[in-house]
């Protein structure tokens, strides 16, 4: 074989040079590659780095604008028409291994059709991939085709894919607004919205175990001295916080057999809510069935004055300006004293 050759296969050329590395198709540089290795890998290569996702999109739009020069190209062929481009584009593809296109139901007036592709290497790439849903760069492709020709834009619809068992691949053209822009800033927001998703699952998990975290060490039960226990009660309080003490401070107080709970009320300074007044007199009366009473001890004038305007009445609790002073009278109930 001589270093330069070419021949002509349904009226269109391809030439070698074999002393440049140069293969051609009508004149032009191409490439040649095998469908089910090369190809495949090349395939697989954008899904693993892109996702599957994104991976669409990229051979979508590829495909589209692919084919848009395609179509221009023809368009700017002036002897010749849509309907004649058609043609000419089907065996061109077909001898250059992109399969058997077939168009159907051209309406020039209406720049409607269908397209039926018979084993194009898309489809080889699927089935070596072993999928069940046909890719679409060559959906695209056409859509971008016939774009150009009809100078209008012009999108699809696979109505299903040769992977799926059928004979062919078949895809319907009209026009539309649809555009590859279109799809891929919808692929960005997607991939926004699923990152903004994910970083609040992410913040949701780390506020729950955050929050049972200080429902664990915010408020806990220390017992100083036999048969007393203090609860010092820290930051602010909700209903949810409310209810969750008062269950966590009536399951325990029985193990410790306390006598006397004392409620050091110091770290509300700044925090003092009606919903901790409540939750003072719900622990009083609930500590009081269970044989506890209830002591407080550090009320500042701030937080007087704030369970004064409450309009909750904690006159039945001994109070006391000092942890240690709660400590003392607990101890005198029972004749003891700290020596």
């Amino acid at each position: 074989m001589d270093n330069k050759s070419s021949i002509n296969v349904g009226g269109l050329n391809f030439g070698w040079d074999l002393e440049e590395g140069r293969f051609s198709f009508e004149g032009r540089d191409a490439v040649l590659f095998w469908i089910d290795t090369a190809m495949k890998e090349f395939f697989d290569t954008i899904e693993e780095i892109s996702g599957h996702e994104a991976a669409e999109v990229v051979m979508e739009t590829a495909g589209f604008r692919q084919g848009l020069v395609v179509g221009e190209y023809f368009m700017g062929l002036k002897e010749v028409s849509a309907e004649e481009a058609s043609r000419l584009i089907t065996n061109t593809y077909a001898s250059a291994g992109w399969g058997l296109a077939e168009i159907r139901h051209l309406n020039l007036e209406k720049k409607t059709l269908e397209v039926h592709l018979k084993d194009s290497w898309e489809h080889k790439i699927n089935q070596a991939q072993e999928k069940k849903h046909g890719g679409d760069f060559l959906s695209a492709h056409y859509a971008g085709i016939f774009t150009g020709l009809f100078e209008q834009n012009i999108w699809y619809e696979v109505k299903h894919y040769q992977v799926e068992g059928h004979d062919a691949t078949v895809i319907r053209y009209f026009p539309s607004e649809e555009t590859v822009e279109k799809n891929i800033h919808r692929m960005v927001r997607l991939k926004e919205r699923q990152e903004i998703e994910k970083l609040e699952r992410l913040v949701e998990e780390q506020t729950a175990e955050l929050n049972e975290m200080i429902r664990e060490i915010s408020t806990p039960i220390i017992p100083v001295l036999e048969d007393i226990v203090v609860m010092p009660l820290l930051g602010s309080y909700d209903e949810n916080r409310t209810k969750e003490l008062l269950e966590k401070t009536l399951e325990n107080l029985p193990k410790h057999k306390a006598e006397y709970l004392i409620l050091d009320l110091t770290g509300l300074n700044d925090n003092f809510s009606e919903h901790a007044a409540l939750l003072i007199e719900q622990l009083g009366a609930a500590s009081a069935l269970i044989g506890t009473e209830t002591i407080l001890v550090g009320i500042t004038p701030k937080v007087s004055m704030t369970i004064t305007s409450t309009g909750i009445n904690l006159s039945s609790f001994n109070c006391f300006q000092t942890l240690q002073h709660g400590i003392h009278y607990a101890l005198a109930q029972n004749g003891r004293s700290i020596t």
